[in-house]
Formats: structure tokens, sequence, C-alpha cells
């Protein structure tokens, strides 16, 4: 193969693999041991969960970019440029790097059978490691257990919380999806659990203790979040030890050694982070704690990482640029979540929702979370959106209009943007990765944090 360009390249490699998912994890090891396993060279946090993943992800991106370390994050999906799944120091690799690596081994991933997912995670360890890179921030695709991330041996592993998404692929309940994403817990390495609900929370427990985990830190056993308040401008809260513990952060009982792990100030902590919600308080828990997980040199204790929280930046996830608001919730929990952010934040009224999600979603469940924080609907289809997977909008107006809900349908996206501001005082996009997307794409609003 040869390239002309980086979009030619990525036409490629999109033609010549599977769209949907394949879980399991022989492709990504075939996959990667003839890259010559750069995953071996590489040391890493992995972090799964339904919600709150990207928030965590970037987190711990900040803190350890705060202490002078080449950092590389590695997420998904993107929301304008392909290349935003793979930053180092908050920046994209470059497009000719992208090119060479597609054009030395999209043959193979071709001749294996390798998913586009599959390609593109075995990408991320081949340009980190040969970006020499001090650690790697690497997020979960789908599930956690046969996930192609999974493929590698990280220094900690996170699961944020558990929620129903992807249920044809993980089971329809939640108590059948927490063993999946608990299936990134490994032997020897420190697992933490953030999920609070006291019977999913010990799933994952469990789980981790039967994969030889430890130590485990259980997130909502070592402290909880007081006096939380939310601005525009972030989340602040008091990190308080719950009684009987050794302070903030102490390992778990029955967790295993915990080496260095734990040793932390018994008081209360002030953490600010500049991510609104009140889930934020949650996510920052889970980052703090996967920080004072780590063992050896790189661990950073909560106190030393909470500053950094300041000038954390997370593009489409209740971001704020002028009177729009992006926020890729694309499931009912995260449309809630997006819903209290929205009344705790209280914008500028009227607030019109533009919002498109993809029809194998529940969303009637995002539409009924959103129905009472909003004023209007505006229904429209994200022009990137697959056509096997795109929402019969005009399904979605009657529902809306069913239920009381002020609501119109503009099919054309770019009628739609157009005629929001028209609508309302604050726009919130939303509903999917490609709504938000598309919008920043056509208001050139950058996706990458910098």
């Amino acid at each position: 193969m040869t390239a002309r360009s980086y979009r030619e390249s990525l036409d490629f490699l999109f033609a010549r693999t599977t769209g949907q998912w394949k879980l399991g994890l022989e492709r990504i090891e075939a996959l990667l041991g003839a890259l010559g396993d750069p995953q071996r060279r590489l040391r890493t946090l992995h972090v799964a969960g339904t919600n709150g993943k990207g928030s965590v992800c970037a987190s711990l991106d900040t803190v350890y970019r705060a202490r002078g370390l080449r950092v590389a994050k590695y997420t998904s999906p993107h929301l304008v440029d392909f290349r935003e799944r793979f930053l180092v120091d908050g920046v994209p690799v470059t497009e000719a790097a992208i090119v060479a690596f597609l054009d030395r081994w999209t043959p193979t991933v071709e001749r294996l059978g390798a998913t586009f997912f599959e390609a593109t995670t075995a990408m991320a360890f081949h340009l980190f490691a040969e970006a020499e890179v001090d650690v790697a921030i690497i997020e979960t695709g789908l599930g956690g257990r046969l996930d192609a991330s999974n493929a590698h041996v990280p220094m900690v592993a996170g699961v944020t919380n558990i929620g129903l998404d992807h249920v044809e692929w993980l089971g329809h309940t939640r108590e059948r999806i927490a063993p999946e994403k608990a299936g990134i817990y490994k032997a020897g390495v420190p697992a933490v659990v953030g999920e609070p609900d006291t019977p999913i929370r010990e799933i994952l427990r469990s789980e981790a203790a039967r994969r030889g985990a430890g130590p485990i830190r259980v997130v909502a056993e070592e402290g909880l979040a007081a006096d939380v308040r939310v601005t525009a401008a972030g989340t602040s809260f008091r990190w308080e030890p719950l009684p009987g513990r050794l302070g903030v952060g102490a390992a778990a009982a029955g967790g295993g050694s915990g080496g260095d792990a734990g040793r932390r100030a018994a008081g209360p902590l002030d953490v600010t982070i500049a991510l609104p919600g009140r889930h934020q308080a949650s996510n920052a828990m889970v980052a703090l704690t996967m920080l004072d997980a780590v063992p050896g040199p790189l661990r950073v204790p909560a106190a030393e990482a909470i500053p950094a929280l300041a000038r954390v930046r997370l593009p489409g996830r209740f971001s704020r640029h002028g009177a729009w608001i992006f926020d890729v919730a694309h499931n009912p929990d995260g449309a809630e979540v997006t819903a209290a952010t929205l009344r705790a934040v209280a914008p500028a009224a009227p607030v019109v929702a533009l919002v498109s999600v993809l029809g194998d979603k529940d969303w009637r469940g995002i539409l009924r979370a959103l129905g009472g924080a909003v004023d209007r609907f505006l229904l429209t289809n994200a022009p990137t959106a697959p056509a096997s997977r795109a929402w019969v909008a005009a399904e979605a107006l009657e529902f809306a209009k069913a239920r009381g809900y002020q609501a119109e349908l503009e099919p054309d996206f770019d009628r739609a943007l157009a005629v929001a501001p028209s609508r309302g005082v604050t726009v919130l996009v939303t509903g999917s990765f490609h709504t938000v997307g598309d919008a920043m794409a056509r208001l050139q609003v950058s996706p990458t944090p910098g």
C-alpha cells in the first residue's frame, strides 16, 4: 500500500476493517505481537466504566503532566479528528505518524481480520512506545474483559461505575455488566473500585479479588464527598475520611499488601476540579485514588495531585463556549448527569437542547432525562452518524410531544445549528459523540484540551 494522504490512509483502514465490535483478545494479541509488543515498553493506567472514563483519564493526564512527565492518552471515540484518540502531552500525534503506521501495518491488520478498534488500539501502543512517553493513560472502548485495550498489564486499573450501555454486548443488567468491566483487574495489580452502589461494587470487589488483584481500593469505603458545590467554572468539595479509616485513601481492608499505597494525611482534603457537575466529585476521587495506588515512583499522593485538578480540561463534557454547551451524554445515566449539571449551573434561559441520538441507544430515556431541565428540544440528524445506526428523528419528535415537551424537528443539521440560537439563549448540543463532534467542527471549536 502506498498512501497519498492522511485521509486516504484512514479510508483504506476503514475499508479493510470490520466496523462492528468483535470482542476477544486473540486478534489484538497477534497484531501486537507482529508489532513487537510495544505495550510491554509502556507504563500505563487503565480505566473502564460506563460513564466518567473521560473525566478520570483527563485528570490522570493533567496531574502527571503538571509533574513534568511526558504523558500519552488513548481515548475513543474522537469528536472531530481521528488523531484526537492519540494525545501526547495534550497534542494529537502527527498525520505523518498515522500515515506511516497505516502504510506499514494495514496489510497485517487485514490478514488478521482485526477490527477498527483493535487496529487503533495497537496503533496507540505503537505510537506511544515510539514517542518514549513516561506514562500512558489507556481508556477502554467497550466493556473491559474482552476489550482490545485489555491486552496489556497496567500499573493500576480503575472502574468508575456501572450503568446500562452496550447491553447487546455486555448484558442487560448491571449485575451482568459489572464482571465484564472488572475484567481489566489483573493479578498483582492495584484495583480501584469507583462504583457507589453497594451491591454492584461488591461484584467489582469480588471480581478483583478472584483475579488476584491487590491492593483493592474501594473509593466509597475510604471517604466521601461533602459540601459539593457546582458552578460554571467547576466543582469543589471536601473529601472526608470515613470513621475508622486511616485517612482518605487508606487501603481497603482485605485488599492485599498496600506497600506505599494509602500513606496519606488523615484529615479531610479540599478538592476543586475544573469540570462542572456533582458527578465530577466522584470522578475526581477515582482519579486521585488511582494515582495514590500506583506502585513505585509514579505514585502521586492525593495532597500533591489535587492542585493540578483545577486545570483539567475535557472538550465535549459539559464544555462551554459562549452560549453553547457541548456534552456527549449518550445514555440515560449520562443524560441524567447532564440534566443535574444544567440545574446546578443554571445557564441563561431559555435553554434549547439540540439533540441527535444513535438509533440503537435508549433515546427515549435520554429525552426523558433532559425533559425537565431544558425548555425546548430541537431534534436533528448528525451527519457523521452511521446510516445503519441513525435514529428516526420524526419518531423522537412524536415521543417528545406526547410527553408534553416543547419540541421541533429540523432534519438538516446545518440548518438546525443555524436556527438553534433563535430558539433559546443557551444551546445544549448532546446525544452522541457524532452530534457534538459535528457541531464543534462546524462552529470551529477545538476538540482537544491542549
